[in-house]
């Protein structure tokens, strides 16, 4: 590993424990370190050589990805297209849901992109049932913008719940207004499958994260994990969907559920 302890501090101090700072040890290391792990995260679906391209880079390179937004993972016109499909034509340089690891990689043959979302404990996931509040939390000037996104990203959702039900054959009820976070991953994941990318979407598990005691409940086998993501999707995905290959608009769409553990050995250090 290169980051250290002295780059630890490159995290916010709310960010210090939980599933961020295993995201960056998880993407910290030499190319091919990396690229193995996150291989082993996505097999047999998909694989990721030190040629690949991936957000964070470690405890170097902290940004998230946001997919509308050029990046080293994503730098094409189909950023533009994307922020235009999710936000109003005044905003499409406003934020849009970022993942905890984005990466290149490459399904059946050919350059795919992996998204994760990872939780440390249970409440994670469980206080994201909610859906998207269209009242602005940052003042009543900002009121008429959140509302007029509002729109545009429950339109987005709307579409991309249509494209995965006639892809895969099974009703989704993804939705801007019922468990917002997860219906938000899958309606990306789908818009890069309509617009001609494989993807993996993984909802990863970080198990053992007993610095997440007081918040939650941490996962201590895998079995808990998966049981909680059927549990909390059963609303908006398929359970049936899940651990499975499908086409979606041509494209390999794989989401998948997993877990590991990954010890928070520089913040213990720092300590």
């Amino acid at each position: 590993m290169t980051a250290g302890n002295a780059l630890f501090p490159r995290l916010k101090r709310n960010e210090q424990r939980g599933s961020k700072p295993r995201c960056h040890l998880l993407t910290d290391g030499s190319d091919q370190e990396v690229a193995s792990s996150l291989s082993r995260l996505v097999a047999p679906f998909a694989t990721v050589s030190a040629s690949d391209q991936w957000m964070p880079r470690g405890f170097e390179m902290i940004e998230e990805c946001q997919l509308h937004r050029r990046s080293r993972v994503h730098d094409s016109d189909l950023c533009d297209r994307l922020a235009a499909w999710w936000l109003p034509a005044d905003q499409l340089t406003d934020r849009t849901p970022n993942f905890d690891i984005a990466a290149t990689c490459v399904v059946d043959g050919r350059p795919g992109m992996l998204l994760v979302e990872a939780k440390a404990h249970d409440n994670e996931l469980i206080r994201e049932s909610a859906g998207r509040k269209v009242t602005s939390i940052e003042s009543k000037e900002q009121q008429p913008r959140r509302e007029s996104s509002h729109k545009t990203i429950g339109a987005a959702i709307d579409e991309a719940r249509a494209g995965l039900t006639a892809g895969t054959g099974h009703n989704f009820g993804i939705s801007r207004d019922t468990c917002y976070q997860m219906s938000n991953r899958f309606a990306w994941a789908w818009k890069l499958a309509d617009s001609g990318l494989p993807v993996v979407l993984v909802y990863l598990g970080f198990l053992n994260a007993e610095d997440m005691a007081k918040d939650g409940q941490p996962f201590h086998r895998h079995e808990d994990w998966e049981q909680l993501v059927r549990s909390h999707s059963a609303a908006v995905v398929p359970d049936a969907i899940w651990n499975r290959r499908w086409t979606v608009s041509g494209q390999p769409f794989i989401p998948i559920i997993r877990s590991m553990s990954q010890p928070l050995t520089y913040l213990q250090a720092n300590r």
